[in-house]
């Protein structure tokens, strides 16, 4: 059970596995007023920044959980180097399905609803580990304009035009799932560059060091075409954001 080595192999460099940089993370933390001692689970943790730092930023406690022995080694090397790691704790497992033990405060998915099969079925997992009144995150793409064409959207990495919404929309579909959004916090063209463009340079590093890598030939493809698809498609037509919600 883990992720595939090319994943880890891309953003070997990132301690955020999606388009926040770490300012937009820290405003997030912000704009949500966490309380010490707000209890926290985090599916689909990746190396553990959010939880991390919002321990020692706020003093919350939580539970990541993440598929990738990689990121969950990485967590823990980061909560100990940020002294908090008595207050956060990283479980090596499949997310999906994953309900916490007692009711926390804040639950929260950051860019990966596909462990619910989707934000619908995300929001249900969610609501599994949530105490009533709690607070739910999650991340999610969004069209930043409407697609021209089905190719624009697998170019932007969607099946199909329809697997993003536009932002009203989302928003949207979060109220008619019973959720009122409270907050949100939405990644621009730069933030998105530093995570799409530091992935090339991760990959031509380790293609340097690993030329004869069964990997090798997949890693060079990767090299060639994803900095023009990035720039001609993706970077005009994708958002993402983090989504602040509470039950009705």
């Amino acid at each position: 059970m883990d992720l595939p080595r090319i994943f880890t192999i891309r953003e070997s460099s990132h301690r955020i596995h999606n388009p926040f940089t770490p300012d937009k993370l820290a405003a997030l933390g912000r704009a949500l007023h966490l309380a010490p001692g707000t209890r926290v689970l985090d599916l689909a943790s990746g190396s553990g920044e959010m939880l991390c730092t919002w321990a020692r930023d706020h003093r919350i406690t939580g539970t990541g959980v993440d598929i990738s022995t990689v990121f969950t080694t990485q967590a823990r090397a980061r909560a100990a180097e940020l002294g908090v790691a008595d207050r956060v704790t990283f479980v090596h497992g499949d997310a999906t399905g994953y309900v916490a033990d007692e009711p926390v405060d804040l639950a929260a998915c950051v860019g990966a609803t596909w462990i619910g099969g989707g934000v619908a079925g995300t929001v249900d997992l969610l609501a599994g580990s949530l105490r009533p009144g709690g607070l739910m995150l999650v991340g999610e793409p969004y069209w930043r304009q409407q697609v021209p064409d089905q190719e624009t959207a697998r170019a932007c990495l969607a099946g199909d035009a329809d697997d993003f919404l536009v932002l009203p929309e989302l928003v949207a579909r979060f109220g008619d799932l019973g959720y009122d959004v409270v907050e949100m916090v939405l990644a621009d063209q730069d933030s998105w560059d530093r995570y799409q463009a530091a992935q090339w340079l991760n990959l031509r590093r380790w293609l340097d060091g690993n030329p004869d890598d069964d990997l090798a030939a997949e890693v060079r493809a990767e090299l060639r075409t994803e900095p023009v698809r990035y720039t001609r498609y993706q970077r005009e037509h994708l958002g993402w954001g983090v989504f602040a919600l509470i039950g009705r």
